[in-house]
């Protein structure tokens, strides 16, 4: 006769091992650190807190976020956006900023130290 450990741990086993998993899509993107030389564009600066958006201090919104972007790229070239969160922003505001910041091409996102 086996024990009744053995009997939970043998059905744990077989769940854990016939589940499946669900993989979240990444998005990409940097964090600040010591770079080199200067670059000859100019970076976007974005200000993400629980409220409310700013870009380049100028009030946005997520929806017209990529409008908003398409105003600062010079010609075809990819444009740098540097994204401050403030200290109380949650986890899924900055989710649904770096989906919508996914979403426009030809973009590098760099994220800043929480302030």
């Amino acid at each position: 006769m086996t024990s009744l450990i053995d009997v939970i741990f043998l059905l744990l086993l077989f769940f854990m091992l016939s589940s499946t998993f669900t993989r979240f899509g990444e998005i990409p993107f940097s964090t600040a650190g010591s770079g080199g030389g200067m670059s000859a564009e100019r970076p976007v600066f974005l200000t993400l807190a629980e409220g409310s958006l700013s870009l380049n201090g100028v009030d946005a919104t997520l929806q017209d976020l990529p409008q908003s972007l398409a105003g600062h790229r010079l010609a075809n070239e990819p444009l740098t956006v540097l994204v401050a969160a403030r200290t109380e922003v949650t986890a899924q505001r900055l989710t649904d900023l770096l989906v919508v910041l996914n979403g426009v091409p030809d973009l590098r996102v760099t994220m800043l130290e929480a302030t």
